[in-house]
């Protein structure tokens, strides 16, 4: 059974950093890419950034880019979500999800505020 679990989520200050663990195990691809996605409330849901497994290939939306790390873990399976200088815009629930299925986590939510 895959399970992928999101963690790391809290209330920043303007400017201030988090970074975000997604735990993934149960997963019998070879190789396969995480994802971190977000939702704003209102909002669409936004791709941010994927790593892959293979040759730990990075990928950043604009939104993420400069500002958001992605990085993984390989022996712990664990994919992590740098993100620094945050601003009330990146309030949203964070997601992460295996790439090309549709294993989400549950999310955990960022708040940026005063």
């Amino acid at each position: 059974q895959v399970h992928v679990v999101e963690s790391g989520g809290g209330l920043v200050q303007p400017g201030g950093s988090l970074r975000l663990s997604c735990a993934a195990s149960g997963i019998t691809k070879g190789y396969y890419a995480i994802a971190w996605f977000r939702q704003a409330p209102g909002k669409e849901r936004e791709g941010l950034s994927c790593i892959s497994s293979h040759n730990n290939a990075t990928y950043y939306s604009d939104s993420a880019k400069g500002r958001f790390t992605i990085s993984r873990d390989s022996a712990e399976n664990t994919v992590y979500l740098q993100m620094n200088n945050l601003t009330p815009d990146d309030t949203a629930v964070y997601y992460c999800k295996i790439a090309g299925t549709n294993y989400w986590g549950q999310g955990t939510q960022v708040t940026v505020s005063t």
